[in-house]
């Protein structure tokens, strides 16, 4: 084994610990507590934080109102939006039940890359409603990660609020998904010795994560996309089950018109893509499929497929997005630092410019002497991920032109490893654990 050996794995919490972790803080229940980054000594320092110091801090923001993100948490705050409607593994379960979700995302965005978030469970009729709530609490915040929004609504959503207002807006279950398949891939073709523009990608799930998946791919080099859902293959011309962001897909994806169900489209694949549920990838699909294949099966809790069987039917590699198997593709490789890099630079938007310099940088990580078969992707642990994706992220930004600062890349680099690393060392975080999963015995 050519990668880092010695980081513990990590049994299964129980739902006891789990519930235990949420409720015995000192200062409430929950993951979470606002407070505040500046000295409170004595009545001069509350003068100043507050009246009538905060009168400057206006009369700036009053005679330019870019200045808010300098004199205010605007510059490294982001709102955590969901309506609870797509919950992973879940559903629709509104949004008092999605609030731990939320919290947890909240805590990762702070402790992993140093972005101020909170959460935001929008009770709402529909996306007109959570549009209209959304853009009118977009004055406090740098940015918005929206989350667990059913399709196809969170499509229209997300394009709604990137031109009605001018913060990045990132949806994980699209970008966070797209970015993070795409930079495990990058590695495991690599491995095996294909290109992107000359392999056949067969995608099954055509929600949120599979079409953003799919059109990411197409922008990264992929000519050869064949996308499924519960209906079978999508192709122009379908009219079973299909909606205006599946109708877009057919029209550049499957150029050949294979007709069918999952079944026909793997055959003579080189890489399927699991963004469905459970079982939905069998041994018998995986060993149509051609030499040296891929099968990512990120299906929660329980894959597509499971590891051993994918292999045992032909796949070389193989990856999941539970942490308890080599090769997790997890979101949350890839969204702390592509939002750190979009407010470092104050970026107006979220491009796919963007996403795939993040998703190059996370394939970096994993350098060619460690790269193999169960390891294709670097989990969150790894020191450097979050500084090299933000930096990536803030130089993309700058280059297409959307960011409103221009900053020295090297600068956002140390300063993401400063801010992490106080983080990390005020909570004692990550002590005692490194970069890699699964390699030796119980702690």
């Amino acid at each position: 084994m050519k990668g880092p050996m010695n980081q513990r794995k990590i049994a299964e919490p129980l739902e006891e610990e789990c519930l235990s972790y949420n409720t015995n803080n000192f200062s409430g229940n929950g993951k979470l507590e606002v407070t505040y980054k500046t000295a409170i000594t004595g009545l001069k320092d509350i003068a100043v934080a507050y009246t009538p110091g905060v009168s400057h801090s206006m009369k700036k923001i009053l005679s330019n109102r870019e200045e808010i993100f300098q004199y205010t948490s605007k510059g490294n705050m982001i709102g955590v939006l969901t309506d609870g409607t797509a919950v992973l593994g879940w559903g629709n379960i509104g949004p008092e039940a999605a609030l731990p979700v939320m919290e947890g995302k909240a805590m990762m965005f702070k402790m992993l890359a140093g972005v101020d978030a909170f959460p935001i469970c929008v009770d709402s009729t529909g996306k007109e409603e959570f549009i209209k709530i959304a853009k009118s609490i977009s004055t406090v915040f740098g940015g918005y990660n929206l989350e667990d929004i059913s399709a196809p609504d969170c499509f229209e959503i997300v394009d709604r609020l990137q031109s009605e207002i001018d913060i990045p807006i990132f949806h994980d279950d699209q970008h966070g998904t797209a970015t993070v398949v795409l930079g495990a891939l990058n590695n495991a073709l690599h491995l095996v010795g294909k290109d992107i523009d000359k392999v056949k990608i067969v995608i099954n799930g055509a929600g949120a994560s599979g079409i953003a998946t799919g059109q990411l791919l197409l922008k990264a080099g992929a000519k050869n996309i064949v996308m499924c859902d519960t209906a079978g293959t999508i192709f122009e011309g379908r009219h079973e089950n299909m909606n205006p962001y599946k109708e877009q897909m057919a029209k550049v994806t499957n150029k050949n018109k294979i007709k069918g169900k999952l079944m026909d489209a793997a055959c003579g694949g080189d890489v399927l893509l699991g963004l469905s549920a459970q079982g939905q990838i069998s041994p018998e699909m995986v060993a149509t499929m051609n030499t040296d294949s891929i099968v990512f099966a990120m299906a929660n809790p329980v894959p597509e497929i499971m590891p051993e069987q994918a292999r045992a039917s032909g796949a070389r590699i193989v990856a999941t997005g539970r942490y308890d198997f080599p090769n997790q593709v997890n979101n949350v490789v890839g969204f702390p630092g592509i939002m750190r890099g979009a407010l470092d630079v104050r970026a107006k938007r979220i491009t796919s410019e963007m996403l795939i310099a993040a998703a190059e940088a996370i394939s970096s990580i994993v350098k060619e002497e460690e790269l193999e078969d169960d390891y294709i992707v670097p989990t969150p642990l790894h020191p450097d991920l979050y500084p090299l994706v933000a930096r990536a992220v803030a130089e993309a930004a700058m280059k297409i032109g959307i960011a409103r600062v221009q900053r020295d890349p090297d600068e956002i680099e140390s300063t993401v490893r400063y801010i992490t690393g106080v983080i990390r060392e005020r909570f004692d975080f990550f002590k005692d654990i490194l970069d890699r999963p699964g390699e030796n015995k119980e702690a």
